[in-house]
């Protein structure tokens, strides 16, 4: 969402994706909803996904992934279990955030960097293991008089930023997610993927990582060069639970 659009656009298109979060983290393959994440040998056979359908409850969906074993390298498949009626789902209240501010979208550069570069990313659950991850380029930007230049990797085609600030963990309203939050970076200039030119970090829409929704995913953390001096005051802070 680029920052030159009106104030009431830009504050509407906010809330349409506060909206949609909320329906997208409460799918029956949804964040809330993954209740399982069953991990085989590695080197082994690919899973038989119907087999382990055909066995689950009805408003359970089975879905596979694989990732390389941490200490092997090798191939590793597992399985996904979703259930359409998780208690996640049924204790979910809703995700707290910050009103939306537009001083906070901020335009930064994208300066693209040899192939194959990776960045080693600490993961949530790794017991403080290392994953390499393609960056495919540097974003920078100043904020408050400070230069960064922050590592976001390819999600898929998309470049995702995963951040960290001094609200993390904080115990005052203002305080959000521990582990650090997740960004898409937002094209402006019709380049292409790998193209240097200008990007918008919308840090409005900054978000919990699935991580914060169920502790079968295994998120990465921010790098040490990913992290603000200043509180990121903007985005998503924590997820809320029904007290009964």
């Amino acid at each position: 969402m680029p920052s030159h659009l009106p104030a009431v656009n830009a504050a509407a298109e906010h809330a349409a994706w506060r909206d949609e979060r909320q329906r997208a983290v409460t799918a029956s393959t949804g964040n809330l909803a993954l209740v399982e994440t069953r991990w085989l040998p590695p080197g082994g056979e690919q899973p038989d996904i119907a087999a382990e359908a055909a066995a689950s409850p009805a408003s359970v969906t089975v879905t596979s992934l694989t990732r390389t074993d941490i200490d092997t390298g090798a191939t590793q498949h597992g399985l996904r279990f979703w259930n359409a009626e998780s208690p996640a789902i049924h204790a979910f209240q809703g995700i707290a955030a910050f009103d939306y501010d537009p001083a906070w979208v901020i335009e930064a550069q994208f300066t693209p960097v040899g192939a194959g570069r990776t960045v080693p990313f600490e993961h949530i659950r790794d017991n403080g293991g290392t994953r390499d991850l393609v960056v495919p380029g540097d974003i920078t930007f100043s904020r408050d008089g400070t230069r960064y230049t922050f590592a976001a990797f390819d999600d898929g085609g998309v470049l995702l930023l995963v951040f960290g600030d001094p609200t993390n963990g904080a115990e005052a309203d203002d305080g959000t997610y521990a582990a650090g939050r997740f960004l898409f970076v937002q094209r402006t200039d019709g380049g292409g993927f790998g193209d240097a030119g200008t990007v918008t970090l919308d840090f409005n829409r900054a978000f919990v990582p699935p991580c914060g929704f169920s502790d079968q995913y295994n998120c990465p953390m921010p790098p040490p060069q990913n992290r603000f001096a200043v509180p990121v005051t903007a985005g998503e802070k924590n997820i809320t639970w029904r007290t009964q």
